[in-house]
């Protein structure tokens, strides 16, 4: 069963570009619309066991919110590796 999509077309993008880097959403929840787990449970990541960021219903701005999703999503260390050849290598 696939998860309700959110009404706000720019967070519903940035929570499509989450899923699609392997973090789990969530919809449900109390105040807020649901939720994005980060796919490590490991304790080296950035985050640690706060890997989870709330997604609101109604941002003020869903632009700025939809941004700072996928910044989560981009910046996390566990997320997937990019690598850059070392000098020497290729």
């Amino acid at each position: 069963m696939s998860r309700p999509s959110h009404a706000r077309k720019e967070v519903e993008q940035a929570l499509r570009h989450a899923e699609s880097q392997g973090w789990k959403v969530v919809a449900g929840g109390g105040h807020c619309w649901g939720k994005m787990y980060c796919p490590s449970k490991d304790a080296d990541c950035r985050c640690g066991e706060f890997c989870i960021t709330s997604i609101w219903c109604t941002p003020k701005k869903p632009e700025n919110f939809a941004r700072q999703l996928k910044r989560i999503v981009t910046n996390c260390t566990r997320g997937p590796a990019t690598t850059v050849p070392s000098a020497g290598e290729e």
